[in-house]
């Protein structure tokens, strides 16, 4: 079966924001965070330095049944993004879904929805059209070589089953973000084993948690199941570092750098 999406034969480097508390923090495995100052500032940079989309996940709403940080994507759709954003964070619905398009947004990421009510997702797929959808899960491989998927707001682990499994190839979602949640924000730590094991056969996957050099970007780019390589902390500090990863992968599939002029 082929991969849905693969048609394009540009890859993409996201750029990845992560929001607790309202404030953009570094992420260290989900666990440990260090402020790093206004969200809506770091999305506008990686607007402005050349990221092919990204994806800004507000971690504590759905643990806090919050509902998507509206708020936050209002201050966002001021700044006038060049940029496609992808938004995750307490979607809880179709109604959510919409707001959040509606509100700049061009795709919404889910996660507490796969655990809680495939039925739900069924219908926002139908609302939004699944192109609009990306499933994330953070994945972890156990000792002996099964992959587990992380509830975030009960810390509970589980295998993947085969009802899952069929869920994600039933054209729900356009992609999967796969999450090496154990070794986010670790430079040069992220499994591979993840993609090269992940069950769905006709989904592509965005791989995401642990990157952060050209050397493991490259590897990944090269998977035909991946469309796309997403980077948080890594990003977040020096204008160039799009510009430096995109010039050292010029022989991948990527799309090619174009930094904007400073607003």
């Amino acid at each position: 079966m082929s991969l849905r999406g693969f048609a394009v034969l540009k890859k993409r480097l996201l750029g990845v924001v992560t929001v607790r508390n309202g404030w953009a923090v570094q992420s260290f495995g989900y666990r440990q965070y260090l402020p790093l100052g206004r969200p809506e500032v770091l999305v506008e940079n990686l607007d402005r330095w050349g990221a092919d989309e990204i994806l800004l996940q507000c971690i504590d709403r759905s643990h806090h049944e919050a509902g998507p940080d509206l708020g936050l994507l209002e201050r966002i759709s001021r700044r006038g993004l060049a940029t496609p954003l992808i938004y995750a964070g307490g979607v809880r619905n179709a109604d959510d879904a919409i707001s959040v398009i509606k509100l700049g947004a061009d795709r919404v990421c889910v996660d507490a929805l796969l655990h809680e009510s495939p039925i739900r997702l069924q219908g926002l797929a139908r609302k939004l059209g699944a192109q609009a959808i990306i499933a994330s899960l953070p994945l972890s491989i156990t000792g002996g070589g099964e992959i587990v998927w992380l509830d975030y707001r009960s810390g509970q682990q589980q295998v993947l089953t085969p009802e899952v499994v069929e869920f994600l190839d039933s054209s729900f979602a356009s992609e999967v973000l796969v999450i090496d949640w154990v070794h986010e924000g670790r430079p040069v730590a992220f499994d591979s084993r993840l993609v090269a094991r992940f069950p769905a056969s006709s989904i592509p996957l965005i791989a995401f948690g642990g990157l952060s050099e050209a050397s493991q970007l490259r590897q990944l780019l090269q998977e035909p199941r991946v469309s796309a390589v997403a980077v948080g902390n890594a990003l977040n500090y020096r204008e160039h570092n799009i510009s430096k990863l995109k010039t050292a992968l010029i022989e991948q599939p990527l799309r090619p750098h174009l930094i904007q002029c400073s607003r």
